[in-house]
């Protein structure tokens, strides 16, 4: 869905470069250093299309924000060819979220949603209720809190830097303090669907139990990188690491 900036949401998915080493490395073990990473990119590619997909039900342009800088390389071969590239200005997830709403909506975008990287099966329905949300009149946020405290996405009009102070990144209390912000500020916040990320054993577990038997509603999105890579690791295509630790990993 083409769309003039003033009136469209930028999608921007927050993302480290997939580096063998420097992500998913609480997937080792059971993964191998390189199977996290490679599946770190499996996710990334897959969230891009997801944002391609909920392009064509509202106003939305897809972006990744990207660490570190230079990485551009590991990314291009990911992407589809609507996802832009947008480098981040500093580290840290707080100042990384901060400058990416900041330098989206500085381009003139009518608001700005910035997603995870580690949730590949985020149902599409989500993005898209953010985008419409957002295009309503009126300043507000938009928050889709995960299991484990954090959010998966938050969606701004305007780049209110109290949002990302003085918050717990990474722990059970980001969600909560986040709200707690938006209230200082005054701002209506509508929270979506609860959904998880993968990040440890345990939810990597649910991710594979997930893409084995895919849910009757057809709810969460597919992911079909994710899902062929995991599917290749299960029937032997993957390195001994992953073998040895996968009757663990799938609970047998």
């Amino acid at each position: 869905m083409r769309c003039e900036r003033r009136g469209c949401c930028a999608m921007a998915i927050m993302a480290k470069a997939p580096r063998v080493g420097d992500v998913k490395t609480r997937l080792v073990p059971p993964l191998s250093l390189v199977e996290a990473a490679m599946l770190s990119g499996c996710f990334i590619r897959d969230i891009a299309h997801n944002v391609v997909t909920a392009a064509g039900h509202a106003p939305i342009e897809g972006y990744v924000a990207y660490w570190p800088p230079g990485s551009e390389d590991a990314f291009t071969p990911l992407l589809p060819n609507r996802v832009r590239l947008l480098p981040s200005r500093r580290l840290g997830l707080g100042y990384s979220l901060l400058d990416a709403a900041e330098d989206l909506l500085t381009a003139g975008y009518g608001a700005a949603c910035l997603v995870n990287s580690d949730s590949p099966t985020l149902p599409t329905a989500l993005l898209v209720e953010a985008a419409r949300v957002l295009a309503m009149p009126g300043d507000r946020v938009v928050l889709g809190p995960a299991e484990d405290g954090g959010y998966y996405l938050i969606g701004l009009k305007r780049p209110h830097r109290r949002l990302f102070e003085d918050i717990a990144w990474s722990t059970e209390h980001t969600f909560g303090q986040t709200l707690e912000r938006t209230a200082e500020l005054g701002l209506e916040a509508l929270t979506l669907r609860c959904w998880y990320d993968v990040d440890d054993p345990e939810s990597l577990r649910r991710l594979m139990a997930d893409i084995a038997s895919p849910a009757t509603d057809g709810v969460g999105y597919p992911a079909p990188a994710t899902a062929a890579f995991l599917r290749g690791l299960l029937s032997g295509a993957g390195a001994l690491s992953f073998e040895t630790d996968r009757a663990k990993l799938i609970g047998g």
